[in-house]
């Protein structure tokens, strides 16, 4: 285990904090549409403070660490994208306005952070008392690759969210979004808004995605600093991310696929290394520059593949997938609405 200071904890935090203040105040202050040379040069800056700490802590704590630190952006950063394709879902089914996506994209990582955050700490806790987690986790990210790969052309049905449903159940719901507010007054009545509501949609998926994206992460390390900032630095990018490639997600038709894959791939690692530790010595293990560099490489394949197939196949789809049926299976040859 990598030896962090409490000061260096609290540096990293603050740091990361002061980035989410700055994305804070400009959606907040300034709400306008994120055109693509905002959106690239933002992109840039987010992957070059991922790329510059990793650096950093490569050099402070060696090559090891410094590995695992980038396995792990890689794998949530992977991950991520496939969030933004559920965020693309949620902004149009409730026809978020282009002004206020900024504001429901920033607020939704600040939810993700602290829910991710929690999610670090349990985990960690649960690895350092109970080696057989490790096989938990590993089964947990087994079954769910399984399931996207079963469910790979389905879209999530944001509307049977069981939050957005009692949520629109137990609160009164203006018709539109009132200039951004989360909540007004009508006629002496205190209401929510739609914007409201689309942050419990966006709040109860990252709870989803954290269940797969923790268990994958601590496949990689078990260091919960590296898990933290692997995380951290792949949510701060995604609200630029999700401006940058909105337009090209639904070229990427066999990402569900790959993340599957990786997600399966990792689960075997994780109940190898349980079965290291607990069963045999003489069990091998799957060392960390191997795990980032198939990850890599199942990341570039999936994306090469997905553009010859959409080029020659201009009706082809992506769709990021679900964990169960939802009814809303797309078939390749099937005129799309």
């Amino acid at each position: 285990m990598v030896e962090i200071s409490g000061l260096t904890w609290a540096l990293t935090i603050a740091f990361v904090l002061a980035l989410l203040a700055v994305d804070l105040v400009l959606a907040a202050v300034r709400p306008h549409r994120v055109g693509f040379r905002e959106a690239t040069a933002w992109s840039v800056f987010y992957i070059a403070v991922a790329v510059g700490f990793g650096v950093w802590f490569t050099l402070a704590y060696g090559g090891g660490p410094g590995t695992e630190y980038f396995a792990g952006y890689v794998v949530e950063k992977s991950l991520s994208v496939d969030n933004l394709f559920v965020f693309v879902i949620i902004m149009t089914t409730f026809t978020v306005p282009e002004e206020h996506q900024h504001k429901v994209l920033t607020f939704g990582i600040v939810l993700a952070l602290i829910m991710r955050a929690i999610f670090i700490a349990l985990g960690a806790t649960l690895l350092s008392l109970f080696s057989f987690m490790f096989l938990l986790f590993g089964l947990l990210l087994i079954y769910t690759a399984v399931q996207l790969f079963r469910h790979r052309d389905e879209d999530p049905d944001i509307e049977d969210n069981a939050m957005v449903k009692a949520a629109r159940r137990l609160l009164p719901v203006t018709p539109d979004y009132v200039g951004g507010r989360l909540t007004t007054r009508v006629e002496g009545r205190r209401m929510v808004t739609p914007l409201f509501i689309v942050l419990i949609a966006i709040g109860s998926i990252d709870l989803l995605f954290a269940l797969d994206s923790i268990p994958a992460v601590f496949g990689v390390t078990e260091e919960p600093y590296i898990v933290f900032t692997a995380n951290a630095f792949a949510l701060l990018g995604l609200r630029a991310l999700f401006f940058l490639v909105k337009g090209l997600l639904d070229r990427l038709v066999y990402l569900s696929a790959g993340l599957a894959f990786i997600l399966a791939f990792i689960g075997v690692k994780l109940i190898l290394h349980w079965a290291h530790v607990d069963i045999d010595p003489r069990v091998p293990e799957i060392p960390t520059p191997l795990s980032l560099g198939v990850i890599v490489v199942v990341l570039v394949v999936v994306t090469v593949a997905s553009l010859v197939k959409t080029r020659h196949d201009p009706t082809a789809k992506a769709h990021p997938g679900s964990l169960r049926a939802t009814g809303s299976r797309h078939h390749e040859n099937e005129p799309q609405a």
